[in-house]
């Protein structure tokens, strides 16, 4: 078994205007303070990290990898969930995702997804420089539009829509493949890939491709009702990287799953801040290590009513605190002995 690796945080709600999180040096600082040990870094982000540089110069990436060990940090994860996101964008969703983009791309469709690959392969040869071995993104959809089954969707549809899919993600799983990094898909509401059947779909589509792989983040399953506990039972071997977010889900007479186009903290699924959901976490952490799960504890924090500096500081604490050191001995060890073939013999009846 082994031991998970904590905890460390998602900057990507994080950084912003004013001190300490307007730089990756004085976020950085802060959060090392805070207790954290690793940080997961959005690429889109030029206050964190300059992509083109980082797929391009190894001095650079070492650098970056120095300034942070200076504050006690690693770097867990690259992220592109933005670029991701704009693999595939159906045009009901085009004006709605063109801020993710920049304006030489926006209002063009065909530029925006060529752009958003270029930013893959380049996060691909990033992680290479950096030594990293998993990679954080969202997949797209071309179909999340029809994920209500009315109207009937006309036969087919799927099919064709994650063989798109999957058409446009081959040549970015490709370039990772080169790099020796697995693409990490955050399962997640609003991408094609939102639950355990879709996943598959897409994993068929390319082949069972080797560097298709799971970030899990049981917060998006608790709000789809889904068993976020036996989905690590089911895919543990394609989890490689691990989102530590809180949920609850609490339905009424008014509202459910689907939450009345209502603003978060009126939903019946909601995002909280860590310990304040009801997700298990003793669960997960113990499954992730029961599965030998390598990778790191990631607080990615949402929440509807708590502050997030708040929520950071009892972050690290909370993973910290549910992070299992895994034993090398078994417990009833000081009641075994070596083999000894004659008397397993006699114990059996073999005599």
């Amino acid at each position: 078994m082994k031991t998970l690796k904590g905890p460390a945080i998602f900057l990507a709600q994080f950084m912003g205007d004013q001190p300490p999180f307007d730089s990756l040096d004085s976020i950085s600082q802060w959060v090392a303070s805070l207790g954290f040990k690793g940080i997961q870094i959005p690429t889109w982000d030029s206050r964190c990290i300059d992509l083109e540089k980082a797929a391009e110069s190894q001095d650079y990436c070492d650098e970056l990898k120095g300034n942070l060990k200076n504050h006690g940090l690693e770097i867990t994860e690259l992220s592109t969930h933005l670029q991701g996101q704009l693999v595939a964008v159906n045009p009901a969703y085009d004006t709605m995702f063109d801020g993710f983009a920049p304006e030489s791309v926006q209002k063009n469709p065909k530029a925006r997804t060529e752009w958003a690959v270029n930013q893959l392969k380049m996060a691909a040869m990033a992680s290479q420089n950096l030594g990293l071995n998993a990679h954080a993104t969202f997949s797209g959809a071309l179909l999340w539009h029809t994920f209500y089954p009315w109207p009937p969707r006309p036969q087919g549809l799927v099919e064709d829509g994650f063989k798109e899919l999957a058409k446009r993600w081959l040549p970015i799983l490709n370039t990772f493949d080169e790099a020796g990094v697995d693409v990490c898909y955050e399962v997640h509401p609003g991408e094609d890939l939102h639950d355990g059947v879709t996943f598959e779909r897409f994993l068929e589509a390319t082949g069972n491709h080797k560097r298709v792989n799971i970030l899990y983040d049981p917060s998006h399953f608790i709000l789809q009702q889904l068993d976020y506990l036996q989905y690590i039972d089911i895919y543990h071997e394609r989890i490689k990287a691990f989102h530590v977010k809180d949920a609850e889900f609490n339905p009424n007479g008014r509202s459910g799953v689907y939450g009345g186009y209502q603003e978060w903290q009126d939903r019946a699924g909601r995002f909280r801040s860590l310990g304040d959901g009801q997700i298990n976490f003793k669960s997960i952490f113990s499954k992730l290590s029961q599965y030998d799960f390598e990778g790191w504890a990631v607080l990615e924090w949402e929440c509807c009513l708590k502050d997030p500096e708040q929520g950071a500081t009892e972050g690290a604490k909370f993973i910290n605190d549910h992070i299992i050191t895994t034993t090398e001995k078994s417990f009833d060890d000081f009641a075994g002995g070596e083999a000894d073939d004659e008397l397993n013999k006699k114990i059996l009846g073999l005599d």
